[in-house]
């Protein structure tokens, strides 16, 4: 029993740790923009336009088959005043009458001046718009992934340098301690340190709750459990080569979905103005149609009370109002047209500034990686002379202070170059179209 009790109270002491290792999780940026995109309702939203773009197309095709209908209609007739005199001769009808009138018919058009045909083109053209759409949308999920997934990476690296200094500036307080009780320092030279050590500790609390902040809204984004702690694999961030502006540019021109989705705009816009220019043209269509007439109340068909004529036939209709009514209507879409061209023309330039930007700040922040990685050998250097001068009592306690502070903003300024220079470059093929290729 007292087995079973020890048993029962270990148990209750490693299921919180069981619970926390399993809200832990270690992500790829690959396996993280994956979840992302298939967690996003911005996508799942853009899929419904695709799916209300087919919807709409297989509509317009409907509209190509044959059209019919069937009616029914019964009718009773009472004639008070039911005789008519021609001079000495008079013809009289009967006090009432009964009529059943059933009509079903058919037509199938034949030519519509290609309305069809414009109509199915368009919508099809549409389509492609909507794909295209998504295809954006999940550029801009991925990037926003990305971007999170960086900002993540970067405070967990700042928070284990700032856990490295604090072991450092703790190894410092002890050593300042035994000079103080040889009296070598004095006590202001420990109190130096351990003011050092308080703002590194308040820079570790900032940390943290920027980390919390960023960890949730990462959860959300991935469809994780909000109570998940998402550790960052380590993350090759200067590993990309460095391409010719020009490379970036004709990526972007072959693979931007806003491009792509101008020239499809486009002629969608042409294939309106022909729509409206069909609307000039007569219609034709094949009819068919059934009647049946009965004069009897009873509806059912009783022989010598009824008759059933059949109809084939063509169907030839013009409205040449048209001719004149139109014409402001094909106007207007022309201009559509040329919007469309101009619009082109205006993103065209505006994808070449954003292509440029990107360049130049992916550049940049390489260079400024290599910059901090010069300052930190520096620093180190400084901060090693500093500290033997210290220990040797030639330097003050503010220069070896000083000195390690400096050791320290560099380590943090080069991890969050680093991540920075890794999200330029993302930002980079986001502006060439390519950051799901």
């Amino acid at each position: 029993m007292l087995l079973l009790r020890h048993v029962f109270l270990l148990l209750l002491m490693v299921a919180p740790l069981l619970k926390t290792n399993a809200q832990d999780r270690t992500l790829t940026l690959d396996e993280a923009v994956k979840l992302g995109l298939a967690n996003s309702k911005t996508l799942k939203y853009s899929q419904s336009k695709i799916d209300q773009a087919v919807s709409q197309y297989n509509q317009v095709k409907d509209r190509a088959l044959p059209t019919g209908s069937v009616s029914y209609m019964y009718s009773r007739a009472q004639i008070p005043a039911n005789t008519l005199a021609f001079g000495p001769s008079s013809f009289s009808l009967p006090k009432s009458a009964n009529a059943n009138l059933g009509i079903a018919s058919l037509a199938e058009p034949i030519y519509a001046g290609g309305k069809f045909r414009y109509a199915k083109e368009s919508t099809d053209l549409l389509v492609k718009i909507a794909r295209l759409d998504v295809d954006n949308d999940r550029d801009q999920v991925s990037y926003g992934i990305i971007s999170a997934y960086y900002n993540l990476y970067k405070v967990l690296q700042s928070k284990k340098v700032v856990d490295t200094n604090l072991v450092t500036v703790d190894q410092q307080i002890k050593q300042a301690q035994r000079f103080f009780e040889q009296g070598i320092v004095t006590k202001n030279d420990v109190l130096r340190f351990q003011l050092q050590r308080s703002n590194i500790e308040l820079n570790g609390i900032e940390l943290e709750s920027n980390r919390k902040v960023i960890n949730y809204n990462l959860d959300v984004l991935l469809g994780l459990p909000e109570t998940t702690q998402i550790n960052i694999n380590q993350l090759n961030t200067l590993d990309h080569p460095i391409q010719p502006l020009t490379n970036y540019l004709d990526s972007a021109f072959a693979n931007r979905q806003e491009i792509r989705q101008l020239d499809l705009r486009t002629r969608v816009a042409e294939s309106n103005i022909k729509t409206v220019h069909a609307d000039r043209l007569p219609t034709l269509a094949a009819t068919a149609g059934a009647y049946y007439v009965d004069i009897s109340i009873n509806p059912l068909p009783t022989r010598g009370n009824y008759i059933t004529p059949l109809t084939v036939g063509l169907a030839l209709s013009w409205n040449f109002g048209s001719l004149w009514n139109n014409k402001n209507r094909e106007a207007e879409a022309r201009i559509e047209r040329d919007q469309t061209v101009i619009n082109k023309g205006i993103t065209t330039d505006n994808l070449k500034n954003e292509v440029n930007e990107s360049y130049q700040n992916f550049i940049a922040a390489i260079n400024k990686v290599n910059l901090l990685q010069t300052a930190i050998a520096q620093a180190t250097e400084n901060n090693r002379l500093q500290q033997s001068r210290y220990r040797s009592n030639i330097s003050t306690a503010t220069d070896r202070a000083d000195a390690q502070t400096l050791l320290y903003q560099a380590q943090i300024d080069l991890e969050l170059a680093k991540a920075d220079a890794g999200l330029a470059y993302y930002s980079l093929l986001k502006s060439t179209g390519k950051i799901n290729k």
